[in-house]
C-alpha cells in the first residue's frame, strides 16, 4: 500500500480510486447530492410559483392576523380557512346581495298569496264557465 504524503495528492488519487476503497459512502453521497440538487431545483421552482400567484403574500398576512388576534381562537385551522375564503365571505356586497334575495323572496311569496286571493274573488264574480258557453 502507497503512503500519501501530501493532501493535495490524496484529493486527486481519491478521485480515481473505486467506491469499495472508501465504501458505499462516497457513491451514495454523489448520488445524494444529485437528488439534493434535483429536489433543491424542483422545491425553487414551487417557491417562486407560491410567490408569484400570490399565495405566499396571501398566507403571510393570514399568519400575521392570527398573530396579532390578541385572543387566540380555539381552532387556528378554522381561522385560517375563515380568512382565506373557504368560509363565507364577508364581503359587504355579498351580503347586501343576499339581503336583497331575501327580501325578494318576500315579496314574491306574499304577490303569490295576494294573487290566490284575487283569484278566489274573480272567481266569486265570475259566472261558471259552463253559464259563459251557454250565453
Amino acid at each position: 500500500m502507497r503512503m500519501l504524503t501530501r493532501p493535495s495528492a490524496h484529493v486527486h488519487c481519491c478521485s480515481e480510486l473505486p467506491a469499495t476503497v472508501f465504501g458505499a459512502s462516497y457513491a451514495a453521497a454523489a448520488v445524494a447530492m444529485a437528488h439534493y440538487k434535483a429536489a433543491d431545483s424542483k422545491r425553487e421552482q414551487f417557491r417562486r410559483y407560491l410567490e408569484k400567484s400570490g399565495v405566499l403574500d396571501t398566507l403571510t398576512k393570514v399568519l400575521v392576523a392570527l398573530y396579532e388576534e390578541p385572543e387566540k381562537p380555539n381552532s387556528a385551522l378554522d381561522f385560517l380557512k375563515h380568512h382565506l375564503g373557504a368560509a363565507i365571505p364577508e364581503n359587504p356586497e355579498i351580503e347586501l346581495l343576499r339581503l336583497e334575495l331575501a327580501e325578494m323572496k318576500e315579496k314574491y311569496e306574499a304577490i303569490v298569496e295576494e294573487n290566490k286571493i284575487l283569484k278566489t274573488k274573480l272567481a266569486q264574480y265570475e259566472p261558471p264557465q259552463e253559464e259563459k258557453r251557454a250565453e
